[in-house]
């Protein structure tokens, strides 16, 4: 059996990002720093983060500190919604807190552009206009890939549609579990070559998805952690998985997913929990965001 921890999904662009990467977001600074680095010594080569977190700079400190060579390495971060009229500034900001020249994918955070005064949308612009910026950046060697992340159908359609759209976006980031499991979305994307990258994969902090009986049986079958399980199913779904921890023990459990799968059984399972529940909402964004159109 192909080890699953070396294994990669191949983009529209050719690239390969590795199929499990470390996760970020609500990682305290000084925390991040070290599970950044431990991952990395630990065989991760993916790690993803986000100008919103605050956090690029601990993170570059751990990859440069890991040892581990850059060209071995592949590192998302993403443009934050109150910089989606000043794209330039905006990767040059998140390049020189992380100590890189380029980063390998650089995301759309949310189809929409926040007034950084205000808080409310920015005038005369659009996720439109931010896209035809961000489409500008593969020629100048500082982002290898351009993508998007919390775009459901509705604004995938309106972006893809475009006529100014040149480039197809590689990735869309969205939050992906059994508890929001987004069957429509994440064909609509794969028939349109988009490749999704699962966040809150576990379900987030103090998940419910913990107590869902269903799962714990599983895990526990099977002689696996919650958490494994999750992972290995959304691999098997076919998209790449970012667990976020800073705690070492758990940081490398979640990378333990060689030499085991989930049978035909247990992914149906998995895929017909009924609970549905979602982490990250757009209720504090000054337009919706999630229509209900990923189901």
């Amino acid at each position: 059996m192909a080890k699953t921890t070396s294994k990669t999904f191949t983009l529209n662009t050719g690239d390969k990002i590795p199929a499990i990467g470390l996760g970020t977001w609500q990682s305290p600074p000084n925390e991040v720093y070290e599970a950044v680095k431990f991952a990395l010594q630990k065989g991760y080569r993916h790690i993803d983060t986000a100008l919103a977190y605050g956090n690029e700079k601990e993170v570059g400190a751990g990859i440069k500190d890991s040892g581990v060579p850059r060209e071995e390495i592949w590192v998302t971060t993403k443009l934050q919604e109150k910089w989606a009229h000043r794209v330039p500034e905006g990767i040059d900001t998140s390049l020189k807190d992380l100590g890189l020249d380029y980063v390998d994918l650089y995301l759309m955070h949310w189809p929409v552009a926040v007034d950084p005064d205000t808080g409310k949308e920015t005038p005369n612009w659009d996720f439109i206009k931010t896209w035809q910026d961000l489409q500008k950046l593969p020629a100048t060697g500082k982002v290898r890939n351009v993508g998007i992340s919390n775009f459901g159908i509705r604004n995938l359609e309106k972006l893809l549609n475009d006529p100014s759209l040149k480039i197809v976006p590689a990735v869309n980031q969205i939050e992906l579990h059994p508890n929001n499991p987004s069957p429509k979305l994440v064909e609509y994307c794969k028939q349109k070559g988009i490749h999704c990258t699962g966040y809150s994969c576990l379900g987030s902090t103090n998940s419910p998805l913990y107590k869902d009986p269903t799962l714990l049986k599983m895990a526990e079958k099977k002689g696996k952690t919650p958490q494994q399980v999750l992972l290995m199913w959304g691999l098997q779904k076919g998209w790449s998985v970012i667990p976020k921890s800073v705690n070492p023990g758990r940081v490398e459990k979640n990378f333990e997913l060689d030499g085991w799968q989930l049978d035909s059984e247990e992914m149906h399972q998995l895929d017909n929990l009924k609970d549905r529940f979602k982490v990250c909402g757009d209720g504090w964004l000054p337009a919706k965001v999630f229509f209900g159109d990923d189901e």
